[in-house]
C-alpha cells in the first residue's frame, strides 16, 4: 500500500515549493502571489527509497461568501480526507498566525493523521516560528526548507515510521488506486484551449465527477492538472491545461507561467484534444494553437463545445470546414465534435476518436507496402522535371511513429519541390489511413558510388 500526503496550510507558506521538491519537478506554478494552486495537484514523490502520492493543494482560509474560494477549500478537504497523513505547513520566519490557529483548530477535528512542518527554516530565519508551532499542539515540529531541501533527513524518518504502519492494509483509497498502474501505460490526453471554452467542464463531465474547479470567469484553472481515468479498461491520464489567450494580452507574471505550463502539457501529451467555443469558432489564436500543437508532432482533435446554444449550426459547420480546409491544410482529416459538455450531448464520441487517432499516430507501415504505393502514385502524378531530366523517387521507408515518420531517398533529394512534397503527404495520409495526425516527410538524396566524394 503506497503512502499517501496531504499538503495543507494557509496560503503562501510553500506548499507548492515542497510539492516540486518531493516529486523533484517543477510542475506545481510557484510564485509569491497568495493563492496561486487552485485545484488539486497530484504526484508521485520520493525521498531516498520511500515513495508516495502526494498532494498539493489550494491554501485554505476562513471563506465564507466566495464561490470560487469555497470550491478550493471543498477540493483541499477532499485530498485531506483521502490522505493517509497531512502535512500541516506554516511559514517559520512569519510565525504562528490566527489564520494556522484557525486551521489547527479545524484540521484536529477530522480523522486524518497530521504532521507539523515549519518551512522557510533556513539557517536561524524559522526559530521564533519553530518555538511558536508547539502551541498548536501537533507535537514536536519538523523544520524545514522546501526551496533549499533542507530538514527532509527528519521528515523521512517520521514518514517512514508512518509507511511500515500502513503496509499491511490491502484496501486502498480512490486517489492511490491511480498509482497502481505504471504512468508511462497511460495515454496522455491534454485538453487545451483559449480561457472559458469549457475545458474543466468537460473533463468533469467526462469521467463523471467535480474533479475540477469550474466557474463562470476566465482563468479559474491555473496549473495543469493531471487526472487518472479509466475507460473501457484503457488507463487514461486527462490533463486540463491554463486557457491559452494572445502573446500580447499576458501582462502579468502568474498568467505567463501558466500558459507555459500548458505548453509543456502539449510536449509531453500523446493525443491533443483543442476545446473551441462554438459561437466563436477558429479565431486567430485557436489556429495559433492548432498550429503549435501540430508542430510539436501531437495527435490533434477538434471539440466545439457549447453546441447547444448555437442557432444556426449549418453555417457554423460550413465556417468550420472551410477554415480547415484554408488554414490546416498541412493536417487533413481532423475529427471534429460538436458537443455540451453542460448537458453532455456528444461527449460519447470523444474517447472512441480519441483510441482511433492514436492509433493511427502510432502506425507503422511495412516498407514493402510503402514502395508499392510510392511506385503507384509516381506514376498516376510523376515528379516534375529538374533541368531538362525527371527527379527519380527511389525507395521510401518508415523511420518512425509518434507521429509518422518516412525517410524518402531520391536522385536530387534537396532539388523536390515544396509542393510535390505536400502531395505526397496528403497521398500517404489519404491511402495509408493516416487522417488527422501530423506526418513528417523526410527527403534523403541517394548515395552513387560511382560519383567521387559519394562512395
Amino acid at each position: 500500500m503506497l503512502l499517501s500526503i496531504a499538503v495543507v496550510g494557509r496560503p503562501n507558506v510553500g506548499k507548492s515549493t515542497l510539492f516540486n521538491r518531493l516529486t523533484h519537478s517543477h510542475h506545481a506554478i510557484v510564485d509569491n502571489t497568495p493563492g496561486v494552486t487552485r485545484d488539486r495537484r497530484e504526484g508521485k514523490g520520493k525521498i531516498s527509497d520511500l515513495e508516495f502520492s502526494i498532494f498539493d493543494t489550494a491554501g485554505l482560509e476562513n471563506h465564507t461568501n466566495d464561490d470560487l474560494k469555497l470550491s478550493m477549500q471543498k477540493q483541499t478537504e477532499i485530498a485531506f480526507d483521502n490522505a493517509t497523513i497531512a502535512l500541516l505547513l506554516i511559514d517559520g520566519r512569519v510565525g504562528v498566525t490566527p489564520m494556522d490557529r484557525f486551521l489547527a483548530k479545524t484540521l484536529r477535528t477530522r480523522k486524518t493523521p497530521i504532521i507539523l512542518v515549519v518551512n522557510k527554516c533556513e539557517g536561524n530565519a524559522g526559530e521564533g516560528g519553530i518555538s511558536e508551532a508547539y502551541s498548536l499542539g501537533f507535537g514536536t515540529p519538523i523544520p524545514i526548507s522546501a526551496e533549499h531541501g533542507g530538514g527532509l533527513e527528519e521528515l523521512y524518518i517520521i514518514l517512514k515510521k508512518e509507511s511500515l504502519k500502513i503496509k499491511h492494509r490491502t484496501e486502498m483509497t480512490t486517489n492511490q488506486t491511480a498509482y497502481q498502474h505504471p504512468e508511462k501505460s497511460a495515454l496522455k490526453l491534454a485538453i487545451v484551449g483559449r480561457p472559458n471554452v469549457g475545458k474543466s467542464t468537460m473533463i468533469n463531465k467526462i469521467i463523471g465527477q467535480n474533479r475540477l474547479l469550474v466557474g463562470p470567469e476566465s482563468g479559474v484553472t491555473r496549473d495543469s492538472i493531471s487526472v487518472f481515468w479509466e475507460f473501457e479498461g484503457r488507463l487514461v491520464r486527462l490533463v486540463d491545461t491554463a486557457g491559452m489567450r494572445k502573446k500580447a494580452r499576458i501582462k502579468e507574471k502568474l498568467e505567463y507561467l501558466s500558459v507555459g505550463d500548458t505548453l509543456r502539457s502539449i510536449r509531453f501529451a500523446e493525443v491533443v484534444v483543442l476545446v473551441l467555443n462554438a459561437n466563436e469558432v477558429f479565431d486567430k489564436q485557436d489556429l495559433t494553437i492548432a498550429r503549435h500543437i501540430i508542430e510539436e508532432g501531437r495527435a490533434l482533435i477538434i471539440a466545439i463545445n457549447k453546441w447547444d446554444i448555437v442557432e444556426d449550426k449549418k453555417k457554423v459547420i460550413q465556417r468550420i470546414e472551410a477554415k480547415l480546409e484554408t488554414s490546416l491544410p498541412q493536417i487533413r482529416g481532423i475529427k471534429v465534435i460538436t458537443c455540451s459538455a453542460k448537458t453532455g450531448n456528444g461527449l460519447n464520441q470523444i474517447m472512441p476518436s480519441i483510441l482511433k487517432t492514436y492509433t493511427s499516430w502510432n502506425q507503422r507501415i511495412a516498407t514493402g507496402i510503402l514502395n508499392r504505393w510510392l511506385f503507384t502514385t509516381t506514376e498516376a502524378h510523376p515528379p516534375p522535371l529538374l533541368s531538362g531530366r525527371r527527379i527519380r523517387l527511389r525507395y521510401i521507408t518508415q523511420s518512425g511513429s509518434r507521429p509518422p515518420t518516412f525517410v524518402l531517398f531520391s536522385s536530387k533529394g534537396d532539388k523536390l519541390p515544396e509542393s510535390y512534397c505536400r502531395y505526397l503527404i496528403n497521398r500517404l495520409r489519404t491511402d495509408l489511413e493516416l487522417p488527422g495526425v501530423p506526418i513528417r516527410l523526410h527527403i534523403r538524396k541517394g548515395t552513387n558510388p560511382y560519383v567521387e566524394g559519394e562512395k
